[in-house]
């Protein structure tokens, strides 16, 4: 079942292999075991995606590819889950995660008037950005501990339904 409904929705392998920020990991993308799905590769894309997804950069597909190299992980899967924070659901996740790191921090959340200049990206990144940059650490290790436990979980479960079917 996890399976089939990945692969559904999955990036096809030349589509990510030719993409052209992808192009400098060169022959790494040759390595079969990124493309290929199974129990063990699938959590640990879905870990890696779901942990740059609240890396708050703008290269972070880039970022998940090559930890997806590193840990020999699917690497579509991971550069897909990324999009999890695309401009449509940044704004709402991203002060989520200024949120959360006000209250660890115990500061108060402060209001933020948007603007697109880097006068406002220092002087934010004072004031805003340690609560914002710590919610977004804890929110991408609580999302890619769950990801990686509720996938590896679905996996283990549709394996005893196979077995059980026999």
């Amino acid at each position: 079942m996890p399976k089939k409904l990945i692969k559904k929705y999955m990036p096809d392998p030349n589509t990510i292999r030719d993409h052209k920020h992808l192009k400098i990991f060169g022959k790494l993308l040759h390595n079969p075991n990124l493309w290929h799905l199974n129990r063990k590769s699938a959590p640990g894309a879905f870990a890696v995606g779901l942990f740059f997804a609240w890396v708050p950069v703008p290269f972070q597909m880039i970022l998940a590819a090559g930890a997806a190299i590193i840990f020999n992980v699917n690497l579509p899967l991971s550069v897909a889950l990324v999009w999890l924070t695309n401009p449509a659901t940044m704004p709402f996740l991203f002060y989520g995660a200024y949120w959360l790191g006000t209250k660890i921090l115990n500061h108060p959340t402060q209001e933020v008037h948007f603007e697109l200049t880097w006068h406002w990206l220092e002087q934010s990144l004072a004031t805003i950005g340690p609560p914002f940059l710590l919610g977004c650490a804890v929110l991408g290790i609580i999302s890619s501990i769950l990801g990686y436990t509720v996938i590896k979980y679905l996996w283990y479960r549709s394996i005893l339904k196979r077995r059980k079917r026999r």
